[in-house]
């Protein structure tokens, strides 16, 4: 076994975490404090390649795999999460479902805008009653004049109000339950589709969250996004590889309030000499360190098994669900549990503003949540190990 990065994909991650700290750092805190959605960065994330990682080249990608996916969605996050989770919900949730699932026409429209950052996508599979009971969703699409007419709601959207492709879910078939619901590529602009509140979060808060709201909304037969029915089943299958990019979120957030809490260790003095000299805070150290590593092996073997899923030509990539919950569901985890001895480290100033424990703080715990709780992780887990659907 290799667990070393080709010297193309260290090279990534050098101009990665370079751009991060070039162009992103100095503005972490105000954009925070404002709710400000970096639009300004988009440009330069497109021309890097970073809003098509995993497509190919011949839609305007970078044509490369998951394990370089991983790779940005870490580096990025290590100093800015919602920058992380912008370009996460863009690749691996609306672009990748019009690449797996959509038409040749469909990808050679949408695609090659999304991938060069042109356009921002979003995807809308959450509603107020269907939350990780997704199979629930009431949001109703009704076959008229050549088309669909789309009414009803989604909830907790990331980039919701400034994406200009989204991809919707909504029942075509209320009699087939789950197997009832399809998906649709929505414009912005479309008549009837607009974005609603905006979400006040605890964190994340320069990432943008909101409802995208359909009120008689038209699209034509040729904006429905793989077979009818079937869009259900197939978001399952997105999410395969949106747990991936959770878990590396999650994973680069953990690495940068490890690094912050090392770097003050060793520059606040108590009792005449580093804290860092104190084995209360050694212990602390090991222990974060021990499990970001752990965090990031399970990262990167989910996304090996997608890079090797994907060249066998399976999609949907069921052969990596199993991992891709246990790196999302352990990732996430210990980004909270990192972060919070992060701020304990830095003690009262991990409390303040000043500092960016409490940012980190704040930020890692929707890991535990999104693309799939905690406990949705579980299950998944258990019925991949039972045999079960």
């Amino acid at each position: 076994m290799d667990f070393s990065l080709t010297e193309e994909q260290a090279q990534l991650r050098r101009s990665v975490r370079e751009f991060a700290e070039g162009e992103i750092l100095p503005h972490v805190m105000e954009w925070d404090e404002a709710s400000h959605f970096p639009s300004e960065i988009i440009p330069k994330l497109g021309e890097m390649g970073l809003l098509g990682v995993i497509f190919p080249e011949k839609y305007g990608g970078a044509g490369l795999g998951y394990v370089e996916y991983a790779i940005v969605i870490e580096e990025l996050s290590r100093v800015d999460g919602s920058v992380g989770i912008i370009v996460a919900a863009h690749n691996s949730l609306c672009s990748n479902h019009i690449y797996k699932f959509g038409t040749e026409a469909q990808k050679k429209k949408y695609l090659p805008d999304l991938t060069t950052g042109k356009k921002i996508g979003c995807w809308s599979l959450t509603e107020p009653e269907a939350g990780s009971d997704a199979g629930g969703t009431r949001t109703q699409a009704i076959a008229k004049d050549g088309g669909w007419v789309i009414n009803g709601s989604k909830t907790f959207t990331t980039n919701g109000h400034y994406a200009d492709v989204c991809v919707g879910m909504a029942v075509t078939d209320k009699s087939k339950k789950s197997h009832g619901i399809s998906a649709f590529i929505v414009e912005k602009g479309t008549k009837g589709f607009r974005p609603g509140k905006k979400e006040n979060k605890l964190g994340l808060r320069a990432s943008d969250t909101s409802e995208v709201i359909f009120s008689d909304c038209f699209v034509p037969g040729g904006n429905l996004l793989g077979k009818e029915g079937e869009g259900f089943v197939n978001s399952l299958q997105i999410l395969d590889g949106g747990r991936i990019s959770i878990a590396s979120l999650g994973l680069g957030m953990a690495q940068g309030a490890y690094e912050a809490a090392l770097k003050y260790s060793k520059q606040r003095k108590q009792f005449g000499k580093a804290i860092s000299e104190f084995q209360a805070i050694q212990f602390k150290l090991a222990d974060m360190a021990t499990e970001i590593e752990a965090a990031r092996l399970l990262t990167y073997h989910a996304a090996w098994l997608a890079d090797r899923a994907i060249a066998a030509g399976e999609e949907g990539g069921g052969r990596f669900t199993r991992e891709s919950s246990m790196a999302k569901l352990y990732a996430g985890e210990v980004a909270v549990r990192v972060a919070n001895e992060a701020v304990q480290i830095f003690g009262g100033y991990g409390f303040v503003k000043d500092y960016p424990a409490e940012k980190y703080y704040r930020d890692v715990k929707l890991c535990t949540i999104g693309e799939g709780t905690s406990e949705i992780q579980r299950l998944v887990i258990a019925r991949q190990l039972l045999g079960k659907s």
